[in-house]
Parts: C-alpha cells; structure tokens; sequence
C-alpha cells in the first residue's frame, strides 16, 4: 500500500511517498480502506518535530480518516465489510489502509459525504470540549474567540450560538476574515493585530469582561486576554500559534478568581464516552444544516507536500482534504 511520510524534520519537502505491507487486523481491530484524510496544522508541527508531544522517525501523519470496513479481526462483531465509518488516530492517516480498534470507530450516515466526515473530527471535537468540558459555558455567557475564521474558531463560533451564549466575539487579522466570523455568527468581531485590541473587547462588553476565552496565540495575546477577563472568567488555552510561550504568574489569577485550563484533544480519546456522544452530536448538527463545514479544497495523497505548503502560506480557506 502507499503511504505518505518523513524520514527526518522539515519544511514539506521532506513528505515522501512510501510503499509498505498492507496491515492485519489483529483481534478487537479494523482494517479501514482510506477514501478521505482530514489535514491539520498538527501535521505540519509534527513534520517540522514541533509538535507538543515527540514524533517518532520515521512517522506518518494523518489523525483524521473517512473510510469503508475492508476486513474485521476477531471478537469484533459491532462493523462488517462495507460499513462506512469515521475516526480520529494518533498517525498514520495519509495512507491507503489503516487499522485500528472497532471502540474507535464511528459509523457514518448516509447523507454525511467522506469529505465532510473527514473534515470534523479534530477541529469539531476541539470546539466542543473546549465551549463544553472546559469551558463549562452557560446560557447567557460572552465567549472570547480568537482567530475565529480558523478551522476551530469557525466551528467554535457556530457551537457557540448553539450552545445558547449571550455575546460572541471573534478575532481575526483581516476584514475577510472578519466577515467571516460575523457570517458564521459573531456578534462582534476585533482586529487583534491592533494594539489596543483589548480595549475594543471591553467596550462591547460594556466594561465587563467575557466570561469565556479560547486562547491559541501565545505571547502578548495570552496577556491580553487575562485583562479582558470578568470574574470567575475561564480561559481555555489549547495551541501557541505564535511560537512564543507566556510567562506569568498564577497569583495573578486570584483577584478575580479567574481560571487558566488546558486542553489537548488527544486525552479526549481515553475517555471514549467524551468521543463518542460528542462526535455524534456533530454529526446531527452537520446533517441538520446547523454546523456548516468549508471543504477548501481535495488533492490526492500523491500532493502531501504541495498541500502542507499552500496551508502554511495561507494561500487556502477551509478544510483541506487528501485522497488515497
């Protein structure tokens, strides 16, 4: 079978193609036929040996697959041959096969496409723990989000409304970008490449504060964000897209009770209740029109590299999808 890896740390020149044994399915595990692969920022943190857990050499990325039940192992009677399923991996997503365990798998409805189902796992399953499990967001609560024409800040943004918050605002760089958010569901959108981005957070809230933030910058911006807390606020970090890691200190926090929480979605995945119901519940509202998904664009697995660049030049919207 092919598969896409990297044999050392880079820029996407590094992702190969590989041929290698078809895999079997040992007992309690699925062989799944690969039709479509989410790509992820992860992948390129992973590539470049960036990521925050270590990546093994060599290693194949990919943790979001689409696919069709090619073989099942023993003692596994809940997917036969055929069954089109959805999962969330470590690795080994750009591939044309992959196994797994039967527990991680979720079957796919039939209006739901490949693409689409690819396209949901990590970056919904990101958005909902962190407004949910994390964030323990309430009726009537302002939510805080950056980069929110991102793949998990466009979803955030929808979930949030959903989930019945009272105010939502979003960041972004450009008024592209902030139309965007503001068409997805923002009440308010901010430029936070502005110096005094912070101040317009404040006046929307009429001084006040936002309960909830969802931070993924890093540096100045995590700084920033504690000020524009109200009491009792939660600020849910979950990335560093800046490279810059905050300093400060927890003493900090006491004089408005506010709370910092961290968030890494792998973990969700030793707790399959968490994965399980949630990645439903996505599904319903994606099926139901109520969580809309951007497809950016499809490549064949062949094109890894080509597409790792265009993300990371920012040349491309939406999710972006490879093919076996």
């Amino acid at each position: 079978m092919k598969v896409v890896q990297f044999e050392e740390y880079g820029g996407p020149e590094v992702l190969q193609m590989a041929e290698m044994e078809k895999p079997k399915p040992m007992p309690g595990e699925v062989l799944i036929a690969v039709t479509a692969i989410g790509v992820n920022y992860a992948d390129t943190a992973r590539r470049e040996g960036a990521y925050v857990v270590p990546t093994p050499l060599p290693f194949i990325p990919g943790a979001e697959v689409a696919g069709i039940v090619e073989e099942v192992g023993e003692d596994v009677d809940s997917y036969k041959v055929g069954d089109r399923i959805v999962t969330l991996v470590g690795s080994g997503g750009y591939s044309e096969y992959i196994v797994t365990k039967a527990a991680a798998l979720i079957p796919l409805p039939e209006d739901l496409t490949d693409e689409i189902a690819a396209s949901l796992p990590l970056q919904g399953l990101t958005a909902y723990h962190l407004l949910t499990t994390m964030g323990r967001l309430e009726k009537g609560e302002t939510v805080l989000i950056h980069a929110g024409a991102g793949g998990v800040g466009s979803l955030a943004i929808q979930l949030a409304k959903h989930f019945g918050a009272g105010k939502i605002i979003a960041t972004a760089s450009t008024e592209e970008k902030r139309k965007t958010a503001r068409d997805l569901g923002a009440d308010h959108t901010v430029d936070y490449t502005k110096y005094d981005w912070r101040d317009e957070v404040m006046s929307v809230t009429e001084g006040n504060g936002v309960d909830i933030a969802l931070e993924m910058v890093g540096g100045d911006i995590f700084h920033e964000t504690i000020r524009c807390m109200r009491s009792f606020g939660r600020i849910v970090v979950y990335g560093v897209a800046s490279g810059h890691l905050a300093e400060m200190y927890p003493s900090g926090l006491m004089n408005r009770n506010l709370s910092i929480i961290g968030f890494f979605l792998p973990e969700i995945m030793k707790k399959p209740i968490l994965f399980e119901r949630s990645l439903q519940d996505l599904m319903k509202l994606v099926s139901s029109g109520k969580l809309k998904l951007t497809i950016g664009g499809t490549y064949q697995l062949k094109d890894a590299a080509k597409v790792h660049e265009l993300m990371q030049a920012r040349q491309t919207k939406g999710k972006l999808i490879l093919k076996p």
